[in-house]
């Protein structure tokens, strides 16, 4: 699954090809899994608006639409698309139920398989495409999800995921998030609710970092230890963010390309390796249904 650097890859990416651009046109294919809002609600919220911004937000890419002066009932439409495309189904366009001047958001979660990228119209549309945006440039955006584990939304307001960003936090609010929690600290650092945008590749290499355990309570860790943790955190995500993330299944940014961190993992996905720091053989245990990496002399 994409995670915090991932996404913040793909989304500075979508920034810069899309934002100023508008939308003239959506399509969205016949499967509900992906929509988390009615497909006519989503299509009637993008088109003809122009994209402001795209950003982050823990793990969901967030565009900013233009606001509209008041509630408008816009149609939606269907692209003519090759034999190869997926089969959509017309729609009518729901009324929008937001106050006059209300910015909306288009909210994109990628969930294990999903991908969001800019393509040229003549582009071969890959299997399981579940939205194409069509934009007044003449490129397009494409949501594909073989899985379909992702998901497509849009909010009125502002979209809050949860959690606090790891990239902001400060030492003291961190150390207060996780001290007294008799969870694992790996489990902790999962919990979205918590810290949002972090995973099992990065929880792996901040711990790895920060000499803890995956299995510790997080209620037996000591202030100065997650206060490592803390840096720890932000170095490995900021390294991560830098080098693209890291592709280790279907990631690939918005242009297609992958990440190049997986070269820079000193635990996940080693079981079996030597530690690159002590040459102790890394370990793999299953905390929650999660694989966790380790060394078990480096980290206590």
């Amino acid at each position: 699954m994409p995670e915090l650097p991932e996404v913040e890859t793909i989304a500075r990416g979508l920034d810069k090809r899309v934002a100023g651009d508008t939308v003239e046109s959506v399509w969205i294919g016949s499967r509900k899994q992906p929509l988390k809002s009615p497909a006519n609600v989503i299509a009637g919220t993008l088109e003809g608006k122009r994209i402001l911004r795209v950003h982050r937000a823990g793990k969901h890419i967030i565009f900013d639409l233009e606001a509209e002066p008041r509630a408008l009932r816009t149609p939606v439409s269907q692209t003519k698309k090759s034999n190869r495309a997926v089969r959509g189904q017309t729609r009518q366009a729901a009324p929008l139920h937001h106050s006059d001047g209300q910015t909306a958001q288009w909210v994109v979660h990628l969930g294990m398989t999903g991908r969001m990228v800019v393509c040229e119209p003549a582009a071969e549309i890959a299997k399981h495409t579940h939205l194409i945006a069509k934009l007044a440039s003449g490129i397009e955006l494409r949501f594909i999800d073989p899985r379909m584990f992702g998901k497509l939304s849009v909010h009125f307001g502002g979209f809050d995921p949860g959690g606090v960003e790891p990239l902001e936090v400060s030492e003291e609010r961190f150390v207060a998030l996780f001290r007294g929690r008799q969870t694992p600290i790996k489990s902790a650092l999962l919990n979205q609710k918590l810290l949002r945008g972090v995973g099992n590749i990065y929880a792996d290499e901040s711990l790895f970092r920060a000499g803890i355990r995956p299995r510790r309570r997080a209620a037996a860790i000591t202030r100065e230890q997650l206060g490592k943790l803390h840096a720890a955190v932000q170095k490995v995500l900021r390294e991560a963010i830098a080098l693209g993330g890291s592709s280790i299944s279907d990631y690939v940014d918005a242009d297609g390309e992958e990440g190049f961190f997986q070269f820079q993992h000193r635990v996940y996905g080693r079981e079996g390796d030597p530690c690159l720091v002590c040459g102790t053989a890394i370990r793999r245990v299953v905390l929650a249904g999660r694989s966790s990496h380790y060394c078990a002399k480096c980290q206590q």
